[in-house]
């Protein structure tokens, strides 16, 4: 899968050990609940992450991570053409073969990789009118909610300091 030199970009400054010529490295761990995608974080996000997960006391939140983030991740390297070659066992458990397009979706600070089969599923799915985690009035548009959202949390700081 060829990726985009924006993103190659990003990857380069996110790579510590990247310099000019180099091929910078990154590293995937399978998204979601379900393994429905591949994420690919820069080599520091990766590390901070790490370090946010070693930080915590020894529980079952920190074993799940450990598992899904750190024991799952694959550090990979882009190729000389700028592609990223993503190993069989990988592309097996998100459903990737020849026959299968894989669709790139950036995500702010990641990016996924999906069959695109199983991203069309994941885009027709109804979210419905749940509730949305904050207070706001039902079947408010989440573009809406992230102002309102954003000037509550505002409104929340000033309050307390």
């Amino acid at each position: 899968m060829s990726i985009p030199a924006d993103f190659r970009r990003v990857l380069e400054s996110g790579d510590p050990a990247w310099s000019d010529g180099e091929r910078p490295n990154l590293v995937l761990v399978y998204g979601g609940s379900d393994n429905r995608f591949l994420e690919g974080f820069t080599v520091k996000a990766a590390d901070e992450r790490a370090e946010k997960i070693e930080r915590l006391p020894e529980s079952r939140l920190k074993r799940k991570l450990v598992r899904q983030y750190i024991s799952k991740s694959i550090p990979i390297q882009i190729d000389p053409d700028g592609r990223l070659v993503i190993p069989q066992r990988h592309r097996d458990i998100i459903g990737l073969d020849l026959e299968t397009n894989a669709v790139f979706v950036g995500t702010l600070r990641t990016f996924q990789i999906w069959s695109e089969a199983e991203y069309e599923d994941y885009l027709e799915e109804d979210d419905g009118d749940e509730d949305l985690g904050f207070d706001l009035d039902p079947g408010t548009a989440p573009l809406d909610a992230l102002d309102i959202v954003l000037r509550q949390l505002e409104t929340s700081k000033s309050e307390a300091g």
